[in-house]
């Protein structure tokens, strides 16, 4: 045996102990309040049981690689029979009944023969991991208190179309001029539902107690036409003073689709995306820095009411965005092939007016192939800006010219210097 294979050996050994330390400094410090000897395990046992599971898969590896995992599992039978009777006892002694400590063990025991195995950056992941979740047990266990029922159901479903769906799906062309690819098509779908949740849930971590404009930017990510119509209603129904604020809320909002839409296209078509951000970039800096120039202006206000945004994590939801989009997907081919660009630069417009999302992830994947990319470029900014106009116009309508004009007047301007910046990008 050479010098160097045993320093790995102790690496190896050493890694399984820092694990079992690990892990069992947490179990002890949860446990600190229990007498000596109270403990099934603390922390120089979960260092033990890691630095066992090492020992003996090196020593079955020594043999052969085979009987390393073969060793290590009849080390872990009696293992687990001295957990499971620890367990029992002290299920007796004080009625607790929770199995978090043993299966920490158990799995504290697998994670220490895995470095052995050539896995050492797995098991030390996984020990911080596992760490993590034992030491967060009050924050997991309030978050499902405060999970409701659609919330829960929708991150299933949303599971189901991301798990489940979309590696069943065909990935090849369907439809007419070959359009429609299904598997692209759902995982766009995916995409969408995916930044959707996790605008809505940091939303939900942040809380109504932040106010208007911290739950406006978060809220902008699951949609931002849903914060307008909110805030619009907010100010109409209950504070009808703070025009400022809601406003400002309102912008600040529409600011992060522009935000949404470059990650799309990073993600959909990275190519696309040096072209696309001059336009997107003057939208987005122009409302953030109308947004944050009227918060100042209000900053020492005590309101607090934040827009209702609905859950979007909806199968039903999921599935007419989908319809939409293929429709999409549909029409602009056959647009382009009718009428040109200026078919596409309708439909643009069309689309943006209620949604902006389908015209992206349409064009996008077809830049610099079957479509030019200043076309692109110049479809994607016809829709944001129309889009934007749009949030105005219906803050206009639901709240009147109070709140309507301080939001369409810098929405209108806005979707020029889109409009601008997409111009010059292109000639």
């Amino acid at each position: 045996m050479d010098y160097s294979e045993v320093l790995n050996h102790f690496a190896n050994l050493g890694l399984a102990l820092a694990i079992g330390l690990l892990i069992g400094s947490e179990r002890g410090w949860h446990r600190r309040n229990y007498a000596e000897g109270e403990r099934v395990a603390g922390i120089r046992t979960f260092a033990l049981m890691a630095l066992l599971g090492a020992l003996v898969a090196a020593s079955g590896q020594h043999f052969a690689p085979k009987w390393a995992v073969l060793a290590s599992a009849l080390a872990f039978m009696p293992l687990a029979f001295l957990l499971v009777v620890g367990y029992v006892l002290e299920t007796r002694r004080n009625g607790d009944l929770s199995i978090t400590t043993p299966v920490a063990a158990m799995a504290t025991f697998w994670l220490g023969t895995m470095p052995v195995l050539g896995l050492a950056l797995p098991a030390a992941a996984s020990a911080v991991v596992l760490t993590l979740l034992l030491h967060l047990k009050g924050k997991l266990h309030h978050w499902l208190e405060v999970l409701d029922h659609q919330e829960l159901l929708g991150t299933l479903q949303f599971l189901l179309l991301s798990v489940v769906l979309l590696p069943l799906l065909p990935n090849r062309e369907f439809g007419p001029w070959g359009s429609l690819n299904p598997w692209e098509l759902w995982w766009m779908v995916v995409l969408i539902s995916g930044l959707s949740m996790l605008g809505y849930f940091a939303m939900r971590i942040v809380g109504p107690g932040r106010g208007v404009l911290v739950t406006s930017l978060a809220g902008g990510l699951a949609s931002s036409t849903a914060v307008t119509v909110s805030l619009s209603r907010l100010h109409r129904d209950q504070l009808p003073g703070a025009t400022t604020m809601i406003s400002s809320g309102i912008l600040l909002a529409c600011s992060t689709m522009y935000a949404r839409i470059a990650v799309v296209v990073f993600v959909i078509n990275r190519d696309l995306l040096p072209a696309t951000i001059p336009a997107i970039a003057a939208g987005f800096l122009a409302l953030l820095g109308i947004a944050l120039w009227r918060m100042f202006r209000v900053r020492g206000s005590r309101e607090s009411e934040s827009p209702a945004i609905k859950n979007p994590l909806q199968l039903l939801t999921a599935l007419q965005f989908g319809l939409l989009l293929a429709i999409v997907m549909v029409a602009s081919e056959a647009l382009q092939q009718w009428y040109g660009e200026a078919g596409l630069y309708v439909l643009a417009v069309l689309t943006g007016t209620t949604d902006v999302d389908a015209i992206v992830l349409s064009l996008a994947p077809r830049a610099q192939d079957s479509l030019g990319t200043d076309v692109a470029v110049m479809s994607i900014s016809l829709a944001a800006a129309t889009n934007t106009i749009m949030k105005g116009v219906y803050c206009r309508w639901i709240a009147g010219p109070g709140l309507g004009n301080k939001v369409l007047v810098p929405t209108v301007v806005t979707a020029a210097l889109v409009l601008a910046f997409a111009a010059i990008t292109i000639w």
